[in-house]
């Protein structure tokens, strides 16, 4: 094959074509994503470039290894394969652009090194195939909230052409040169036209996205930078727009949504696609109230399961919770919740009951449970709201003592110095809440002496662990109990007959990963556990999240996320009880059986309780 880049084309060498349309390419591309550079710089920072060793391990799993896309084997073997075409494919593309625009270098093209043509043609064709795989799922047997548009069939279309232009080339470049010759400036022309398109279009996610996954949130916490709350385009930070410019509207994180399924406004997926509009858009649109309804805003749990679902790390949950925390500041809040903001403000409760009544529930135990302000203890306990007030959790409270008690553990609680962790306050969008919340919290553990704090709550295991910056000294009770039951300090009788089912909480799996201490501590006291489809990281929320289980359900949903999950738990051949290791879970799924009419079907059962059951001396033990 003669060399492109010398040949004659209309009384102009080859070389100086291809600098041309260079040139007219680099351009487009440079103006429009130099715009969104400086966009971006002219908002809210926000650090994302510390701990760069773990940032550089995040990126190189979830860009080079396609993880989260894996969660979906077909389609994401097929991703994945066509990435590492687009690789290959584009390190080729350069190669072989800097050969023709600079044709004096004594470089041969990339296709004409025997291994590299090699490897093209295999990734030709594996890519081939894997542009089948993702055109079926698109328009044939399209998921919920995939989007079928013009721009997704451009781009498509153009990753097909690049791919047969080059494996046509390579195999008429002997038998028929010009034809190669063809497909050599088609390649060429076709990936500079991308280039210069991209920038433009709504797969700009196809550059945007990798840095996204650079830049995600390494805690997991769901909340923003500490700020007055957030309307406009220019009281955002660059990382909540950049998610936008990200978004590939593949509608996985809509998939997972139990506001969305459940029938409420909400879609994360929309709310990307706003963000995205607002960063390309004009300055003056006002993001709050124009594109995104009260409504959708208030719907949220954050339960993660948008986060955690989305192959490019977008952080839907923070852009909410900024609008939240501006809803809160004009007064624009649900009555309910208004009303538990209140009790937090005055009582360090949501239900509005004296703090001296924080430890009445432990008047029904047989024993005394130290105070921690004044004698030391191993572990000091952080009790909770729910626990501690809610009548319906009491029971499971006093189990978890006693379980605590028979173990010989050396603990104690704060009576009436503990205060609400404020995790649901933060996430409703009273940040000034939490920060007076977090600051009493921390005044009274500096006054006790402990070596570490347990917590029954996965909200306030959380906002602990993560938020007060007391990592490594606190434990969810599940955690505890698998290590009392693995070194022996607590003993219990194997052989229940309790076919059971159990449901990860959203702050303790998503947020924290806790998924195996719950099971095995299940497996010890002899439980027949079944797993439900949605499970672990897939495990879908009961709703209260968030200040959810302070407001008023949703106007016209179809059925409220907790109906939807003990349905599914009833559902499991055999199964008669349902697991949960988080107070609320217990309240929202103890109703939901009532409403959904399983009384007869199932019961739920709190964690500890059953491991309480279970250590009771043989004496004890129900007939």
């Amino acid at each position: 094959m003669p060399d492109p880049a010398v040949s004659s084309y209309f009384g102009l060498p080859g070389w100086v074509v291809l600098w041309l349309l260079t040139i007219a390419s680099f351009i487009l591309f440079g103006r429009r994503v130099w715009r969104y550079v400086r966009l971006l710089k002219s908002v809210r920072g926000e650090n994302r470039l510390d701990r760069l060793p773990r940032r550089l391990w995040m990126f190189a799993a979830n860009v080079f290894g396609q993880r989260r896309m894996l969660r979906e084997p077909v389609i994401g073997a097929a991703h994945l394969i066509i990435f590492w075409a687009f690789v290959f494919y584009a390190a080729s593309f350069f190669w072989n652009l800097l050969r023709g625009l600079l044709p004096f270098l004594p470089v041969p093209y990339a296709d004409e090194i025997e291994p590299v043509a090699g490897v093209l043609a295999l990734f030709g064709v594996l890519g081939l195939a894997a542009l089948a795989v993702a055109a079926v799922r698109r328009y044939f047997v399209r998921p919920e909230g995939l989007e079928q548009s013009r721009d997704a069939a451009v781009i498509l279309g153009l990753i097909t052409v690049v791919l047969v232009t080059q494996l046509v080339g390579l195999r008429t470049k002997e038998q028929a040169p010009e034809l190669a010759t063809v497909m050599w400036w088609l390649h060429m022309a076709t990936v500079l036209g991308f280039l210069a398109y991209l920038p433009y279009s709504k797969h700009l996610h196809l550059l945007a996205s990798p840095f996204a996954v650079l830049f995600g949130d390494l805690d997991a916490t769901g909340v923003p930078p500490s700020s007055n709350g957030a309307a406009r385009r220019e009281e955002f930070t660059w990382r909540q727009l950049f998610g936008g410019l990200a978004c590939a509207e593949c509608g996985r994180c809509e998939r997972a949504c139990p506001a969305h399924l459940s029938g409420a406004p909400l879609s994360p997926k929309l709310l990307m696609h706003g963000m995205k509009e607002l960063v390309r858009g004009g300055n003056g649109k006002s993001f709050l109230g124009e594109v995104v309804k009260p409504e959708e805003i208030w719907a949220c749990t954050t339960c993660l399961s948008c986060t955690d679902r989305c192959p490019v790390f977008n952080e839907h949950i923070p852009v909410l919770v900024e609008m939240r925390r501006r809803l809160v500041s004009d007064g624009e809040v649900d009555t309910r919740l208004q009303a538990a903001l209140m009790n937090l403000t005055r009582y360090g409760n949501s239900f509005g009951t004296s703090p001296r009544a924080r430890a009445k529930w432990t008047q029904g135990l047989e024993f005394k449970i130290k105070d921690a302000r004044k004698e030391p203890v191993e572990y000091l306990w952080f009790t909770g709201d729910y626990a501690s007030y809610d009548p319906r959790l009491q029971p499971a409270t006093q189990s978890t003592a006693r379980v605590f008690h028979r173990a010989g553990l050396d603990f104690g609680i704060l009576y009436e110095s503990e205060q609400n962790s404020g995790n649901d306050a933060r996430r409703a969008g009273e940040e000034g809440l939490f920060e007076m919340l977090r600051d009493k919290n921390l005044q009274a553990l500096e006054k006790a002496r402990f070596e570490r704090i347990i917590t029954t709550d996965p909200h306030t295991y959380q906002a602990l662990k993560k938020e007060y910056g007391l990592n490594g000294k606190v434990v969810h009770c599940a955690e505890l109990a698998d290590q009392l039951l693995k070194t022996g300090r607590l003993s219990v009788r194997n052989g229940s007959e309790i076919a059971a089912t159990y449901h990860d909480p959203c702050y303790l799996g998503r947020y924290n990963g806790v998924y195996d201490p719950p099971r095995r501590v299940l497996r010890s006291i002899g439980v027949n556990l079944a797993e439900m489809k949605r499970s672990r990281a897939d495990s879908y929320c009961c709703g209260a999240g968030g200040g959810r289980i302070w407001m008023e359900d949703t106007p016209g949903i179809r059925e409220r996320p907790a109906e939807s999950r003990v349905r599914e738990a009833a559902s499991l051949p055999g199964v008669n009880t349902l697991v949960v290791s988080c107070p609320k879970d217990l309240v929202m799924f103890q109703d939901a059986v009532k409403t959904a009419r399983l009384e007869d079907r199932i019961v739920v059962k709190e964690l500890m309780e059953l491991v309480e059951q279970a250590s009771r001396p043989a004496r004890e033990q129900p007939e």
